[in-house]
């Protein structure tokens, strides 16, 4: 089972922090699963011009790739002005419809608002419901003030969330691969 969490930004670094967190920890409790974060910060990725995927070579080839490969996504995403930052929106574009067809997708998304906390349910859900993905029900919506100046979660309920989300994830997938195998 391949993972991919996907860090949706390419400014700030609390995002991130959050996801490569998640990640370790999947890791720890599920050692069988191959892990990998693709930070959108460490490609050069151009705007979507319309043309097929297939078209497109270097960063966005490999970008491509690595989203199409893997089983389950993880996408961490900050909140920028009531919606998710057009690098990722740029990222979907860019993708083939069936990239993530029948793949599992959960979400965490950061915000310096707790106004914001459904941007997942209005904007991210509607996006890979098109690629007829399978999104977990519940996501990890974490404000800036649950983070120390290290970028580390310091709120007991933000932490039990996480550890929440991970088993969800997971049994989602695990629960489909089981099923897909039969």
């Amino acid at each position: 089972m391949k993972i991919l969490g996907i860090s949706g930004t390419i400014i700030g670094s609390k995002t991130c922090a959050v996801l490569q967190s998640v990640m370790a920890k999947i890791k720890d409790q599920y050692p069988e699963a191959e892990v990998e974060i693709l930070d959108l910060k460490d490609y050069n990725l151009p705007f979507c011009d319309g043309r097929d995927p297939s078209a497109y070579s270097g960063d966005t080839r490999i970008v491509i790739d690595k989203i199409t490969e893997a089983d389950c996504y993880i996408i961490a995403t900050p909140i920028f002005q009531a919606s998710i930052p057009g690098t990722l929106k740029n990222l979907f574009d860019l993708l083939p419809v069936d990239a993530m067809k029948h793949k599992v997708v959960s979400f965490i998304a950061t915000s310096g608002t707790y106004q914001h906390y459904l941007v997942v349910e209005n904007q991210l859900k509607p996006i890979l419901s098109y690629f007829k993905s399978y999104t977990t029900p519940s996501f990890v919506y974490i404000h800036r003030d649950h983070f120390d100046t290290n970028n580390n979660i310091i709120d007991e309920e933000i932490l039990n969330r996480l550890q929440r989300f991970i088993k969800e994830t997971l049994t989602f997938q695990l629960t489909l691969y089981k099923y897909e195998l039969q």
